[in-house]
């Protein structure tokens, strides 16, 4: 990262703006990311991303292999914008990439035998799949999930919209996460790679203005 090229763009962005960047990135978390499998409607990948966002995971994985590249941006309403989206080609390669970082794979499944969500230990780093509304995750997921989680349900209906059970599941889970003693913030090297890509994306024409400046530099 060019340090002073950083120093140079924060002049473009309001006090306020840098101000909220610092807010958030106090309460962003890796420790928990999210997996989205071949989400059938876009709008509940949107909104997925949207609770991301909102309760402070920085990871997202995106497989769309089936449906192929569908995502929503002006449905996410920008949320995508402050986000680290990783896409991948196949589940099978999700799967290897995840586990090689140390994540215990948890699956949600709409089953009264897998374990509520409320009963999830989060001592140790994870990635929660969230599956299309149609069949639910593939069975490469489930062959290699680590750990089934469910929402109880007591009425006629079984499961509930994947974007709704999202945010259910998301906001329990962090919470239960930041009253923990658990190390689960980023570390500052990672707030500053943040802090410096959530700077170029507020500013109009930032390329130009950054070649600019590099030019000026030599």
């Amino acid at each position: 990262m060019n340090n002073d090229l950083f120093e140079y763009l924060k002049g473009f962005v309001s006090p306020s703006r840098l101000s909220r960047f610092e807010q958030v990135l106090t309460l962003r978390t890796r420790h928990i990311c999210v997996a989205v499998e071949d989400i059938y409607q876009l709008h509940n990948t949107s909104a997925i991303l949207r609770s991301c966002d909102s309760f402070g995971i920085q990871d997202v994985h995106i497989l769309e292999h089936r449906f192929n590249d569908r995502l929503d941006t002006q449905i996410a309403m920008g949320a995508d914008k402050w986000l680290s989206v990783h896409k991948h080609e196949s589940t099978e390669t999700c799967l290897k990439h995840l586990k090689t970082k140390g994540h215990k794979i948890v699956a949600t499944v709409p089953n009264d035998k897998a374990k509520s969500f409320q009963d999830i230990e989060i001592n140790d780093k994870m990635v929660i799949f969230f599956g299309t509304e149609k069949s639910g995750l593939s069975e490469g997921v489930i062959e290699q999930a680590d750990e089934f989680i469910t929402i109880p349900t007591t009425g006629f209906t079984k499961s509930l919209n994947v974007s709704v059970s999202a945010a259910i599941i998301l906001q329990f889970i962090t919470e239960k996460l930041k009253k923990s003693d658990m190390n689960w913030e980023l570390q500052e090297v990672e707030k500053q790679v943040l802090r410096f890509e959530w700077i170029k994306k507020s500013i109009k024409d930032v390329e130009r203005i950054s070649e600019r400046f590099l030019s000026n530099s030599l």
